[in-house]
C-alpha cells in the first residue's frame, strides 16, 4: 500500500467553512468512484491565513500507478477542477508503508 500526503493552502478569499463543506460533501463522496483509493482524510493544520499551508490530506492507495490511472479519468478531472477553485497543493510526500504498521485494537 502506498501513502500520499498533500499539504494544502486555501486560495485567497476562500473561507474554511466553504472548503470543509466541499471536502465532506464532494471530495469524500467521490472516493468510492476511484478504485485505487483505500482511505482518504483531510486534517486541519493551521488557521492563520498567512500560513504556508492550512490543511493536509492523507491518501492510502493500492499503488501509485493505480492512482495515476484513476487520475486520468473524468471523475478525478472533475474533482480536481473543483478543488483548484478552492485551494492548491503546495507539497506532496509519497511512500510505501512499512507493513504491518500499528493500529490500536
Amino acid at each position: 500500500m502506498d501513502i500520499i500526503i498533500h499539504r494544502i493552502r486555501l486560495r485567497d478569499g476562500v473561507d474554511r467553512a466553504t472548503f470543509e463543506s466541499w471536502v465532506r460533501e464532494t471530495d469524500y463522496a467521490t472516493c468510492p468512484l476511484l478504485p485505487s483509493v483505500l482511505s482518504f482524510d483531510v486534517q486541519r493544520a493551521e488557521a492563520d491565513t498567512a500560513a504556508a499551508f492550512h490543511y493536509f490530506e492523507v491518501i492510502s492507495v493500492s499503488s501509485r500507478e493505480d492512482f495515476r490511472r484513476d487520475m486520468e479519468g473524468d471523475t478525478f478531472h472533475g474533482l480536481a477542477a473543483e478543488f483548484e477553485k478552492l485551494a492548491t497543493v503546495v507539497d506532496e510526500l509519497a511512500g510505501e508503508r512499512l507493513e504491518p504498521g500499528y493500529r490500536a485494537a
